[in-house]
């Protein structure tokens, strides 16, 4: 491949959102990544806490869709975190089968974007990312 086309290939790719997606649930997580693909974002995806910050680090998505309950560190802790060390704070959407208003109370107070139940229609999230990355 020349130069030229790799720069090209990566200007357009580029131009794509990015979105990390972190989540244990593979099914959930799969789902969404087809979801959002098929939306025209280019999606990577973290499947617990450690590793959504690490790949936040690496990957400066656009926009996280973050699980609230998750292995080695919750949602909250990678939601806290990414608010203290982002100097541009990253759009996010948190996603819970939690029904406590508490936990959306707490959410909010860190700074979340949009807070979404689970089960939750795929066009709910879809239209909570087109308007958070418009």
């Amino acid at each position: 491949m020349s130069d030229e086309v790799k720069t090209d290939a990566k200007a357009a790719e580029g131009s794509r959102k990015k979105i990390l997606l972190v989540d244990d649930d593979r099914e959930i997580v799969e789902s969404m990544k087809i979801a959002l693909d098929s939306s025209g974002y280019e999606v990577v995806v973290a499947r617990d806490g450690n590793q959504g910050l690490a790949m936040a680090e690496r990957e400066d998505p656009d926009l996280v869709i973050l699980d609230m309950m998750m292995p080695k560190r919750s949602g909250f802790l990678v939601l806290e975190k990414l608010r203290r060390t982002r100097p541009v704070p990253v759009r996010v959407i948190m996603i819970t089968a939690n029904e406590g208003s508490r936990h959306k109370a707490y959410a909010e107070m860190l700074g979340v974007d949009d807070y979404i139940r689970k089960p939750f229609a795929m066009d709910r999230l879809l239209d909570s990312v087109t308007r958070l990355l418009k």
